[in-house]
């Protein structure tokens, strides 16, 4: 793999993918052990992000609530030691958690000097038994001294970086006012290898304009780059954003969980399947989140991709190697 630190653990396609994708939960078992229970701990480190404050843009992204997908963090006034207390008791308790991960996820958790990164990265480590780091943030937000500043954590801890790419696509990323364009995110990509620590990349299917055409050639994109891991989101219309506002307009029409069943499994198909799936879909309806309302939920909707993979006779990486040999 390119990320930089060596072949990802070796198994057997059908031990490997079992349910058709290669899960995250699997990775954990081959790297930490069989039946090793890893959870990431939330974390929200008081940074912002560059397309808020102006360093490359205000407003945000169009469709970006980070209420939306982890609200218990955004709570004002707690500090890290806190959270990670609150977290990791939290998942000892429901689900029998042995091993944590720190997961910088809200806002961008690269966007400040390298020497408060360290600070706070420092922070949350030593609140907690944790094995790994794993950080969300934009291509267009990692100097070379912030990646340096990562490697130094990757040699002592498993660590993910993820990179928020949503689209391969300039015109879909500047019609959600993303702030950057698929260059810096190949930039940030090949920057970011042969430094010891995991890439992954985001994308989400069914934004504003997008065909399936469009989404499933986003997949293909990354799936030749070489990445260590991928979550895949479906798009949402979260309350008060710029896209809810469209949204109520008129102007925009989520995508049916039959459509985003459709493109899914065909960006399943393309990747290789060493690349981890860190998630399928993104968070269902609650007191943030307007619509889709596919009135499932997220075990049952991930039941129907497992189904349908086999239905189909088909898996991860089932057309990878074919796309491949065409590229070269």
């Amino acid at each position: 793999m390119q990320g930089g630190v060596g072949p990802l653990p070796v198994a057997t396609a059908p031990a490997r993918l079992a349910r058709g994708w290669y899960s995250f939960s699997e990775y954990v078992s081959e790297r930490f052990g069989p039946g090793t229970k890893v959870y990431k701990v939330t974390l929200d480190a008081g940074l912002t992000c560059p397309n808020i404050d102006g360093t490359v843009g205000r407003g945000g992204c169009t469709y970006c609530s980070n209420r939306s997908f982890s609200p218990p963090v955004r709570e004002p006034g707690r500090s890290l030691a806190e959270q990670v207390r609150d977290g990791i008791r939290f998942y000892r308790e429901r689900y029998g958690a042995e091993k944590f991960i720190a997961y910088f996820q809200a806002h961008t958790n690269t966007h400040a000097p390298a020497a408060r990164l360290r600070g706070v990265y420092d922070e949350a480590l030593s609140a907690g038994d944790f094995l790994g780091l794993d950080i969300g943030t934009r291509p267009d937000s990692v100097p070379d001294d912030v990646l340096d500043l990562i490697e130094e954590y990757a040699r002592r801890y498993e660590v993910w970086v993820e990179y928020g790419l949503q689209s391969a696509h300039d015109r879909t990323l500047a019609a959600t006012n993303r702030g950057h364009g698929f260059a810096e995110f190949e930039d940030a990509v090949r920057r970011s290898r042969n430094r010891g620590f995991r890439i992954c990349a985001h994308l989400i299917h069914g934004l504003p304009g997008e065909t399936q055409g469009m989404m499933l050639e986003s997949a293909r994109a990354v799936a030749g780059m070489g990445l260590d891991g991928i979550k895949i989101h479906h798009a949402y219309v979260a309350r008060g954003t710029a896209l809810a506002a469209d949204w109520r307009a008129g102007r925009y029409r989520p995508i049916e969980m039959s459509e985003y069943l459709e493109v899914l499994v065909a960006t399943l198909e393309v990747l290789p399947e060493d690349v981890v799936i860190h998630r399928l879909v993104g968070e269902f309806p609650g007191a943030e989140v307007l619509a889709p309302d596919w009135g499932i939920g997220k075990g049952a909707f991930l039941a129907r991709v497992e189904r349908e993979l086999a239905r189909r006779g088909t898996r991860q990486g089932a057309r990878a190697a074919a796309l491949a040999s065409i590229a070269s």
